[in-house]
């Protein structure tokens, strides 16, 4: 059974064929239009030209933004001018077709649990940190939506009261201190200090951003100022997921996201931060911590196979 999976960002639409094993047999990419009803009619085309090409049975669409519980109306996007939308009616007048939606951090996480970094676990929180913090979180084999539809925003949880200013109106959260922007941030203190800045501020673009090439070649060679900005975003990473411990009780723990492929230099601060906050540490399990595996292709495979599993009547 074949599903195609759509995932809308802020400048492209990726959308594929996926079938039960999480393989891409088709994909498609296009620009995305900045008219909602252009972007909906791009989507309705992408679709058609998937679905011509293969005999499909199920279209899941995965969007950044607060989804109902009924998974139909989209209550607020931070990209796109979507508000109230009832966006699955459109993509199903248009595709005519029934249409699974999903928050695309939900996606991605599915699509790690099932066919990624996540296989063979009961349950996975993942924590993806790109510009900001998105989370998904598996429990006992399902994927957590709420009461409401928008459980598993784990880039909001208030991480420092009275903390620095968030872009969702809040302050002190999470995705201030453990995201990209959170790094570079960090990045840029350091370099402007002098001292063990010294070469990150020698690697800062026009922009004043530390290069994701320049980053890495600078914790290759072992520079303390570099390590030392990894190691403050990954001890609030790691500080979180102890919390995160605390509430969810997952078995692991998958960080993806652009931030994610520094690898052992992010992990390795980011379990010990765990280990030292984790009440009964060393008395009771702990999580394993493993980076993502499927990339930019996890929203998209993730929503392909929750619509296959939600046109079955699955729970996911």
């Amino acid at each position: 059974m074949l599903g195609v999976g759509i995932d809308i960002g802020g400048t492209k639409i990726a959308g594929g064929v996926v079938d039960t094993d999480g393989r891409i047999l088709d994909h498609l990419r296009v620009a995305t239009p900045p008219d909602t009803d252009a972007l909906a009619q791009a989507v309705a085309d992408m679709v058609a030209e998937l679905a011509s090409r293969h005999d499909v049975h199920a279209v899941g669409v995965a969007a950044a933004g607060y989804i109902d519980r009924t998974r139909s109306i989209m209550l607020h996007a931070p990209n796109i001018d979507w508000h109230n939308e009832p966006l699955r009616e459109q993509f199903e007048a248009l595709i005519g077709r029934p249409v699974t939606l999903e928050n695309d951090a939900n996606a991605a996480g599915w699509g790690e649990y099932r066919f990624g970094a996540g296989r063979g676990s009961t349950d996975m929180v993942m924590v993806t940190l790109g510009t900001g913090v998105g989370g998904a979180v598996i429990t006992d084999g399902n994927l957590l939506i709420g009461a409401n539809g928008s459980a598993a925003e784990l880039g909001h949880v208030r991480f420092v009261r009275g903390g620095r200013p968030c872009g969702c109106g809040q302050s002190g959260c999470l995705e201030q201190y453990a995201s990209g922007r959170a790094l570079q941030r960090e990045l840029s203190d350091i370099a402007g200090d002098g001292g063990i800045g010294k070469r990150v501020a020698a690697h800062r673009n026009d922009a004043g951003i530390v290069p994701g090439a320049d980053l890495a070649l600078l914790l290759d060679e072992g520079d303390e100022g570099a390590l030392e900005a990894v190691r403050r975003v990954a001890t609030a990473l790691g500080e979180a997921c102890g919390a995160f411990q605390t509430v969810l009780d997952p078995d692991l723990f998958v960080i993806g996201g652009g931030v994610a492929e520094l690898g052992d230099a992010l992990l390795e601060p980011t379990r010990l931060a765990y280990d030292t906050s984790l009440p009964g540490f060393g008395e009771r399990p702990a999580a394993r911590f493993v980076t993502a595996s499927l990339g930019n292709d996890a929203g998209l495979v993730g929503v392909a196979d929750l619509a296959v599993l939600r046109s079955g009547k699955g729970r996911a």
